[in-house]
């Protein structure tokens, strides 16, 4: 949510440019989550939920780079590119992790609280960005920076309680 912002706001983008700059997200989503389920069963949970978050905290880090002057190509689309990697390697083997973690009976249930678990976390990044939305300028940008490595953060947070958690 806050990349097509600062995308518009500080670097000058078009809504346009600003929406299609995201496209490679929704495309590696796609494609690598079609993927990772079947190493996921093949492999187990574990390594694909520490790896998918280490590499979104990898791309999160990569936002750093935007707002600093550069072009979409070295300055928006590494960290793009490395979110939805990660995010691909991650999501769907973390749907098989929680699905498999309970009994048939159980499933609906821990499918429903899976969503909700998600759907959880976007209202709290979308509530928190609003301290990002009000800034302007360069505040704009440092603000953007912090949420990015805030970002980053959780996400090494995520990969390391994968790593200790989830046996092979």
């Amino acid at each position: 949510m806050l990349l097509p912002y600062v995308l518009i706001t500080a670097d000058g983008y078009s809504p346009l440019q600003a929406g299609l700059a995201l496209l490679p997200f929704s495309v590696a989503i796609g494609l690598g989550s079609r993927l990772m389920g079947g190493l996921t069963e093949r492999i187990g949970p574990r390594w694909p939920l520490t790896i998918g978050p280490a590499v979104v905290a990898g791309g999160f880090a990569a936002m750093l780079l935007v707002g600093n002057g550069g072009n979409y190509w070295t300055s928006v689309l590494p960290g793009i590119l490395l979110i939805a990697l990660g995010m691909a390697a991650a999501v769907a083997p973390l749907t098989t992790a929680v699905l498999s973690s309970v009994d048939d009976e159980h499933t609906g249930t821990a499918s429903g609280f899976n969503s909700a678990i998600a759907r959880t976390g976007g209202l709290i990044a979308t509530a928190g960005s609003g301290a990002v939305i009000a800034a302007s300028g360069a505040a704009l940008i440092g603000a953007f920076h912090i949420a990015a490595l805030a970002g980053a953060a959780l996400a090494a947070g995520a990969a390391a309680s994968a790593f200790v958690s989830l046996g092979d």
